[in-house]
């Protein structure tokens, strides 16, 4: 969704999703002396493996859109394209009010200080992190509490994108050098020499008894790919079974064995689960898109269902009994997401904190800020969508120039963390409106405000304008405000329930 998703926006994604899990469309050809011409190189070779493999599920599709080596969006790097900011596609809360990094940095201070003022072993951890505004003013703001940051061994950044990474470095270590390493990539920080690391998956961050990490991630989840799945009807009872088969030849006696086999084969029983699966358009003047705008093309794939159950539908929704109680109590063409990644990763977030089965922790230390958009307590549905130059478009159009983002699934990634370690509890998520308040947002603010030098007074009545519009649209709650669309997910280590974070409805415990 990113920020600049509204009411509006919403509304037209709801009429859009009429179009988009419609009637699955019959097979298409085309002549091989028309040649299609395809928006991007990457629209053309995913044209190309469908027709090779058939449709395929939407989360490779996803995936291909946003980190293919072939002109993905996150992966290409093209001169002067930038996705974030103003001249980009998006703007996220970190672009528009260093408060924001700011505030993240003191809820860690406020956990490092709850947890008994570690002076080694702490590790900075960001799971997607953009151009590195969030870490520049995270650390920024430590430094000013030196106990923790001389505590600091190390920060990682989660990161996939080779031209992410270099923004992040210029960022965040200037021209200090950078080297590889047997995870990734390793530079100094301009902030007391601390190590910056890069790798390409929470997985490869070492996991120590000895260290505490603090994990963010921003905006982070809701780009990782989803699977969507529409309920159906009960399948039709099986024929009758017989003891013959029928062939081209005739109808034949099955032997002994076949028979009994072909009598205990299970059939389905009940309402089932469908994946939807992505294919290319048909090139058909009639093709319509979601976009107003007569200067944006037809979506060139769409979304079908799948006639057969594939081996996601037989396994992803059973991952949870919320998909099951769907299944059951809700009518035919009933529509779920859900995202394995993002199970996976906030598994792995809590694993780092509390330890796993595999790898336990004597004492879980450390704690996770997830920031992300979707609905509090409900399963997401229809929730995918695309976003160009700061409006909203067809996921489906313009693979790799088009960000891709759909709803998180904020108790998916609460059952996923709990699930994945004993010595971890979720807090949230609550509206990052009330989450920013509570850290105190608007105090900090007025602190800048006060901090302003005197100077002309125009230019200086306009800075105080851009800095209290700034926080004021990430805590704003009407319509589709970012401070209540945005949700705050926090996983710290297991108290019984018997300590609230800061932010959560708690207090710095010293």
């Amino acid at each position: 969704m990113r920020s600049i998703i509204t009411r509006q926006a919403r509304n037209s994604l709801r009429g859009a999703a009429k179009w988009r899990y419609g009637a699955p469309c019959s097979g298409a050809r085309w002549s091989s002396s028309e040649e299609r011409k395809w928006s991007t190189p990457l629209a053309k070779q995913l044209s190309e493996a469908i027709t090779a493999t058939g449709p395929i599920p939407l989360a490779s599709f996803m995936r291909m859109c946003l980190t293919s080596d072939v002109g993905g969006y996150y992966t290409s790097k093209q001169e002067g394209r930038d996705q974030f900011g103003q001249k980009g596609d998006f703007i996220t809360s970190p672009e528009i009010s260093q408060i924001f990094g700011e505030l993240v940095g003191i809820w860690f201070v406020a956990e490092w200080m709850a947890q008994g003022k570690k002076s080694e072993g702490v590790e900075l951890i960001e799971i997607g992190p953009g151009r590195g505004t969030l870490m520049d003013d995270i650390l920024r703001t430590i430094r000013n509490f030196k106990p923790m940051a001389s505590s600091i061994e190390a920060v990682y950044l989660v990161e996939a994108s080779p031209a992410l990474r270099e923004a992040q470095k210029q960022l965040l270590c200037g021209d200090a050098p950078m080297t590889e390493t047997s995870i990734g990539h390793r530079s100094i920080s301009k902030y007391a020499n601390i190590p910056i690391i890069w790798t390409e998956n929470i997985r490869f961050v070492p996991s120590d008894q000895d260290k505490t990490p603090f994990i963010v991630a921003h905006e982070f989840f809701d780009a990782l790919p989803i699977h969507a799945f529409e309920s159906i009807p009960a399948p039709p009872p099986p024929p009758e079974q017989t003891s013959t088969i029928e062939t081209p030849t005739g109808s034949h006696p099955l032997t002994p064995s076949a028979a009994a086999s072909r009598t205990a084969q299970k059939q389905p029983v009940g309402p089932q689960w469908r994946e939807m699966v992505v294919s290319p358009t048909p090139p058909s003047p009639i093709n319509t898109t979601i976009s107003k705008d007569s200067s944006e093309p037809p979506p060139e794939f769409h979304l079908t269902l799948s006639k057969q159950a594939t081996p996601h539908s037989m396994y992803l929704p059973h991952l949870s009994p919320r998909y099951t109680s769907v299944l059951k109590t809700s009518p035919p063409g009933s529509l779920i997401e859900i995202s394995p990644e993002s199970r996976a990763y906030a598994s792995a977030i809590a694993s780092l904190i509390g330890g796993s089965k595999d790898q336990p922790k004597f004492k879980p230390s450390g704690a996770a800020l997830i920031l992300d958009y979707g609905p509090a307590d409900t399963i997401p549905i229809n929730s995918l969508r695309g976003i160009r130059e700061h409006k909203i478009v067809s996921p489906f159009s313009k693979p790799g120039l088009t960000d891709l983002s759909a709803d998180v699934d904020f108790v998916g990634l609460a059952e996923a963390a709990t699930d994945g370690s004993e010595g971890v509890e979720v807090w949230g998520p609550v509206e990052q409106g009330s989450f920013l308040s509570e850290m105190g947002i608007k105090e900090r603010a007025e602190m800048l405000l006060k901090g302003l030098k005197d100077g002309n007074a125009g230019g200086e009545e306009e800075v105080k304008g851009r800095v209290m519009s700034a926080w004021e649209r990430l805590v704003e709650r009407g319509g589709g405000g970012m401070g209540k669309v945005y949700k705050v997910l926090a996983v710290v280590p297991e108290s019984g329930g018997n300590r609230r974070p800061v932010g959560f409805g708690g207090d710095v415990g010293v």
